[in-house]
């Protein structure tokens, strides 16, 4: 941990192979991974980020729900706080990370694409995941405005409007009832594929008044950025005003494997209440972990675990002890708890 004086910008060390040793490294600048890295300079760390620049939410019109900043732009977000870790001493680095070494508990270093490495002690994944989109030709014209994955994030926008799902099985119908809280004109569509409804399902979605069509979809009939209807191989054309997808999602990377970190069923990296997962000193937050894919919730979600990693490089001679037994609650039950006091 370096003790820059007034004024000063935190600077890393070289490890015994010249690789530049920062306090944290950390891979993805999305919101979660630059919120991190502001608090982490904050705290007087060295800080490195290594961004592909590629994020989920590239094509959102708005990212709805950030207070103050109604309707925000991602890359306007994102431009905004890389600025921001810049002013506090960031290291920004646009690149590509093909694989980590674990070469101790405090050491991890990153082997970029062109050849260059840097190393943190600590490390942050912030990579987020990835949507898988059903084959519906013309659905990335409307991608961000009528079409999105996230009803907590735009389902408001669909209040009392004619809504299709696009998805089968329980993520469909998961779905479906979520997007009851904004309209009761719902339609879930699955593309060809096999319902993979349970009577349970059945009985949800009939109760509900909400049809499943499982004809493929041919396309999307949209006019000046308007989405006008959904195309079928066999039936007539269905009018919609807004879409919904959801079929599978998986992380950017596979950092996560070579590490070793545990996952649960969805692929998500499992951590702690402080965002520690279950190797040693490093860290997951954002979409890549469990829990709601708000842009807000994954500045919240690095902003904990910056402190927390903050609080893992505070030597003991600056911290008192434990007072009495604390617990070690985890979002899965796993992970090292790293709420020391300093």
């Amino acid at each position: 941990m370096t003790h820059p004086t007034s004024g000063a910008t935190p600077t890393p060390i070289l490890d015994d192979s010249g690789v530049p040793l920062y306090d944290v490294a950390v891979v993805g600048g999305g919101t979660a991974g630059l919120s991190a890295a502001l608090w982490l300079a904050r705290y007087l760390h060295s800080v490195v980020v290594v961004d592909s620049g590629d994020p989920r939410n590239w094509e959102t019109r708005g990212i709805n729900g950030f207070l103050g900043l109604p309707g925000i732009r991602p890359a306007e977000l994102r431009g905004r706080g890389r600025d921001e870790c810049r002013k506090h001493g960031v290291e920004l680095i646009d690149g590509v990370v093909l694989c980590v070494g674990h070469e101790s508990e405090e050491h991890f270093e990153l082997q970029l694409e062109g050849g260059k490495r840097v190393a943190g002690r600590r490390l942050l994944l912030a990579i987020g995941i990835r949507d898988v989109w059903p084959d519906v030709p013309g659905l990335e014209h409307i991608y961000g405005d009528r079409a999105h994955v996230c009803p907590d994030c735009d389902g408001y926008e669909a209040t009392g409007k004619k809504t299709v799902v696009i998805g089968k099985g329980r993520r469909a119908v998961g779905m479906a009832l979520n997007l009851t809280t904004w309209t009761r004109d719902i339609i879930v569509c699955t593309n060809g594929t096999d319902p993979d409804l349970t009577d349970e399902y059945c009985s949800k979605l009939t109760a509900l008044q909400i049809p499943v069509i499982d004809d493929p979809i041919t396309r999307i009939n949209f006019r000046e950025g308007e989405l006008r209807s959904l195309v079928f191989d066999g039936r007539e054309p269905l009018g919609c005003e807004e879409i919904f997808f959801t079929i599978g999602q998986y992380p950017s990377d596979d950092l996560g494997v070579q590490l070793g970190c545990e996952r649960d069923d969805e692929g998500h990296v499992v951590v702690d209440d402080h965002y520690h997962t279950s190797v040693m000193n490093v860290f997951a937050a954002g979409d890549l972990v469990p829990g709601p894919q708000l842009a807000i919730c994954a500045a919240s979600d690095g902003a904990i675990a910056a402190l927390a990693i903050h609080k893992s490089l505070v030597p003991d001679t600056r911290k008192l002890e434990r007072k009495g037994k604390e617990s070690s609650s985890t979002r899965q039950n796993v992970g090292h708890g790293t709420g020391a006091v300093a």
